[in-house]
C-alpha cells in the first residue's frame, strides 16, 4: 500500500549537504546590525539580505513597533474582514496609494498571500492568467488556481514579448485575462520590460498585474517601483509588493483602481480567512514609508553599492549577470562546487545566498548576493576580496 510519507523518508538531499558540511539554509542570526550580524557566535558580513534600505534596526521603525504593542497589543486577534482592522491598517493603505500613484491599496498579512489572494479574487472558470515562467512563486499560484478556481494557467518565456503575443493569440478573443510578471525578477535582478508587456496585454484585452517586492524601495523615483521607474503607474493596471524587504517589517498590499481593491477586500478568501497583519508590522512598515519619504538617498545608495560590487566583482574575473537593482548574481555552474565555493565564502565570514537547481537552470547555480543602502565601501570591498580569493584557491567562479 502505498504511502504519502514515503517521498519524505527518501528525501535525504539536505542530509548529504548537511553530512558535507555545505549546507547553506535555515542559519541562524544571533544579531542583526544590518551590513554585519552575529552567526553562529561569529561577526559575518551580510551579503544576502532583501533588508535593501537597510532600515531593519532603524531606531526609529523599532521604536515605532515597541509603541504600537505598548497601544495596541500582538495582535489584532482576528481578520481585516471582521475584529481585525485598526486605524493604522488604513493610514497605511492611504498612505501607501499616494506614494504608489494608485486609486487605492489593500493590505496583506505577507507578500506570498497578497499574490494568492488577489489573483483567486479576480480570475474564475474559463478566465486565463499569464504567467512569466521566471516569476518568483506563481508556479505554485497557477497550480492552485487552474484546480480550484478552474482558470486556465499559461506560462510564457521569460520577458518574451513575442512568446506572450503568440500565448495571448491562441485564447478566445471573449476571455477574460490577467497577465503577472515580477518587475524585478528575485534570482538575476533583472527589470521586466514593461512597455512592451503593456503594449501587447492590451492589444489582446488583457489585465496587467506586477510584482513588485524586489522593486519597491528598489528602482523608480523614491523607490516607487516598476511602474514609476517606465513612467507608467497610469497605463499599469495593478502593482502588488511586500514589506518584508524595503519597508523592514512583514506582510503584503496590492495597488490599483478603488472599484477593483473594494471587490478583492469583501471576495479574497486569502483576505477574510486570515488574521490581519499584526501591529507592530503595520507600525514599523509607517515608519519605514516615513524613511524612504525623507530619505529618498537610501535608494540612490544602494543602486552605487550594487553597482561598484557588480563591477569589482566583474573585474576580478567572475561571471556576474549584468542589472540595474540590489540583486548581483555571481554565476559558479554546477551544483555541488557551489556549495563547496558558499562554505568556503562562509568560513571566512562572508554570507551569501547559494540558489542551485531546481530554483536555478542546470548548471547555472549561483551565489545570489544582494547590497544594502547601509553597506559601506569597506564592506563591498571586502566582499570582492573574499570572492577573489576563494575563486583563487578552489580554481573555479571565473569566466
Amino acid at each position: 500500500m502505498a504511502d504519502i510519507f514515503q517521498k519524505c523518508i527518501d528525501f535525504t538531499r539536505a542530509d548529504d549537504a548537511k553530512a558535507k558540511g555545505v549546507y547553506p539554509y535555515f542559519r541562524a542570526v544571533q544579531e542583526n546590525e544590518g551590513p554585519v550580524v552575529l552567526m553562529e557566535g561569529r561577526k559575518v558580513i551580510m551579503a544576502g539580505s532583501n533588508n535593501y534600505l537597510g532600515l531593519t534596526a532603524h531606531p526609529k521603525v523599532k521604536e515605532a513597533a515597541i509603541k504600537a504593542i505598548e497601544k495596541y497589543g500582538t495582535s489584532c486577534s482576528g481578520s481585516r474582514y471582521l475584529t481585525g482592522t485598526i486605524d493604522l491598517h488604513i493610514e497605511l493603505e492611504h498612505r501607501l496609494a499616494k506614494y504608489l500613484g494608485y486609486e487605492a491599496v489593500l493590505l496583506f498579512s505577507t507578500g506570498y498571500q497578497t499574490a494568492l489572494g488577489t489573483i483567486s479574487a479576480l480570475v474564475q472558470k474559463g478566465d486565463y492568467v499569464m504567467s512569466d515562467k521566471e516569476n518568483h512563486a506563481f508556479r505554485f499560484n497557477g497550480a492552485m488556481l487552474a484546480k480550484g478556481c478552474f482558470a486556465e494557467y499559461v506560462r510564457y518565456k521569460h520577458d518574451d514579448m513575442e512568446d506572450l503575443e503568440r500565448v495571448l493569440a491562441r485564447l478566445p478573443e471573449n476571455a477574460q485575462k490577467l497577465v503577472v510578471t515580477d518587475g524585478v525578477f528575485s534570482v538575476t535582478g533583472k527589470i521586466v520590460n514593461l512597455p512592451d508587456l503593456v503594449k501587447v496585454a492590451k492589444k489582446y484585452g488583457a489585465r496587467v498585474m506586477v510584482d513588485d517586492a524586489h522593486a519597491t524601495g528598489v528602482i523608480g523615483e523614491a523607490g516607487r517601483g516598476t511602474a514609476n521607474f517606465y513612467g507608467m503607474t497610469a497605463e499599469t493596471d495593478m502593482t502588488m509588493g511586500t514589506f518584508s524587504k524595503s519597508f523592514a517589517s512583514l506582510g503584503g498590499f496590492v495597488a490599483g483602481p478603488e472599484r477593483v481593491i473594494n471587490y478583492i477586500k469583501h471576495t479574497s478568501p486569502g483576505l477574510i480567512f486570515s488574521a490581519s497583519p499584526t501591529p507592530a508590522s503595520v507600525a514599523s512598515a509607517l515608519a519605514a514609508l516615513d524613511i524612504i519619504e525623507a530619505e529618498p538617498w537610501r535608494v540612490n545608495k544602494l543602486i552605487e553599492n550594487a553597482n561598484y560590487a557588480r563591477k569589482g566583482l566583474q573585474q576580478t574575473g567572475f561571471h556576474v549577470l549584468e542589472g540595474q537593482t540590489g540583486i548581483v548574481p555571481v554565476i559558479i555552474g554546477e551544483f555541488e562546487p557551489a556549495l563547496a565555493f558558499w562554505k568556503q565564502l562562509y568560513d571566512r565570514d562572508l554570507f551569501v545566498n547559494a540558489f542551485v537547481p531546481p530554483g536555478v537552470p542546470p548548471n547555472m547555480s549561483m551565489m545570489r548576493t544582494s547590497y544594502m543602502a547601509s553597506h559601506e565601501k569597506e564592506h563591498l570591498d571586502k566582499i570582492i576580496e573574499i570572492f577573489n580569493d576563494v575563486a583563487q584557491v578552489m580554481g573555479i567562479g571565473r569566466n
